[in-house]
């Protein structure tokens, strides 16, 4: 049976959410960077690393749309200690991830203003006005912001990329020593890589959330179908927009002996030139704008995500009765201000600020994704609406995938491997 346009229409938005949240630190930064350090040789891990997790992104859509409600509401039902879980290690991740990603976002903003003002402070600033955005303008202006802000990076991303490959790569400079990808730093970077690409298995509860919310907006309860369409229609486009960073940053930059600088603002602008050197310096103010709003699109996604997640989470625990924008609210009020106080501690380092949020979101993925899969496998689910053999059995794949790299990297980092 085909989907219906007018009722597909009304189930997009979600998938829009995800693809904003994916194209923001582990494209513009992690992408680039591993094309920039390691030419193309991790080309295979970004597209395993998007295969591999790709069940347990589709389970948090795949259970709204078998429940049209949250997945949360099923980890519940499994009971009172998978909350507790999901609520902990969340604890664990969520201040580092959004430091890291408005740590970029007023880089990418003092480069486009031509401001030098305090990152720390700048950062403060812009979480701020996201939290205050958001407690105002509710989902629909998120929803609309971001779908044209998307379809911007979009169209200015496959710009630069043909036109890159038509320039062809660049000669590498003669005294350039490429990267050993089998030394601890270059192991280490590679579990950073994967850990948000295309990000972090813990936000797959957000898929769920939102498609929630959007039924909620259109008064449209979608069809299984309609609302995996959307899901996979963003996932498709952040899988194939990790290639097109990794190959800008191959292409221009592998063997220059030119460095990614870890000062946010000198950052953003050698990302911005990167597009710049594929289609022309009269392109810079565009591709720039197209940069900071991406990353700003993060940071407001990172901000919603999980004021809304964990909101959620705290009301099934702790306040069934309470006011569930009451709680959205508080929640994105303490995880903007938490997440400056880690900015002021950790903001002299941008690679290292990102390596310490990705790493930690890969170490406790496999904790997320046994989750996922044991709710959405569970009898909450009526059989027709299961994953199918072929989906099960990546998912199992998955598990093993990411439980055996996550035990590398533990093995690697406190010495137990030496390479």
């Amino acid at each position: 049976m085909s989907l219906d346009r007018k009722h597909l229409l009304k189930a997009m938005g979600p998938g829009i959410l995800f693809a904003s949240t994916c194209i923001g630190v582990s494209h513009l930064v992690q992408s680039t960077r591993a094309g920039a350090d390691y030419g193309f040789q991790l080309i295979v891990f970004i597209i395993l690393a998007n295969l591999f997790k790709y069940p347990f992104f589709e389970f948090g859509s795949r259970y709204a749309g078998a429940t049209k409600k949250s997945i949360l509401e099923g980890y519940q039902q499994e009971g009172k200690w998978v909350l507790w879980v999901y609520f902990l290690l969340s604890l664990a991740s969520m201040f580092t991830v959004t430091a890291a990603v408005t740590f970029v976002t007023a880089g990418m903003l003092n480069n486009l203003m031509g401001w030098s003002f305090d990152p720390t402070i700048l950062s403060g600033c812009i979480l701020a006005f996201c939290t205050l955005l958001l407690a105002f303008g509710k989902y629909s202006l998120l929803d609309g912001l971001l779908k044209i802000i998307g379809s911007v990076l979009l169209i200015s991303t496959l710009v630069a990329f043909f036109g890159v490959l038509g320039k062809g790569q660049i000669q590498p400079i003669e005294s350039f020593v490429p990267k050993e990808l089998m030394e601890r730093e270059g192991i280490i970077f590679l579990i950073a890589l994967m850990g948000w690409m295309p990000t972090a298995v813990d936000l797959s509860t957000w898929n769920s959330l939102w498609a929630v919310e959007r039924m909620k907006q259109t008064g449209y309860q979608p069809k299984l179908k309609e609302i995996l369409f959307d899901f996979n229609f963003g996932y498709l486009i952040t899988a194939f927009l990790a290639l097109c960073f990794l190959t800008l940053g191959a292409y221009v930059m592998y063997g220059s002996g030119v460095e990614l600088s870890s000062n946010s603002a000198e950052f953003s602008d050698q990302v911005v030139r990167l597009y710049t050197s594929a289609i022309g310096d009269w392109a810079y103010l565009i591709i720039a704008i197209a940069a900071f709003s991406t990353m700003f699109s993060t940071t407001i996604t990172v901000v919603d995500g999980f004021g809304r997640a964990m909101g959620e989470t705290v009301r099934l625990m702790f306040f069934k009765n309470a006011g569930v924008k009451t709680l959205y609210t508080a929640m994105m009020v303490i995880v903007a201000g938490v997440s400056f106080i880690f900015i002021l501690l950790l903001a002299s380092n941008l690679k290292d600020l990102v390596d310490l949020a990705t790493t930690l979101s890969f170490v406790i993925a496999p904790v997320f994704a046994y989750i996922n899969y044991k709710v959405i496998m569970s009898d909450q689910i009526k059989d027709e609406y299961k994953p199918k053999p072929w989906l099960k059995n990546l998912a199992l794949a998955g598990l093993i995938f990411l439980t055996v790299f996550a035990i590398i990297y533990i093995m690697v980092y406190f010495g137990i491997i030496s390479v």
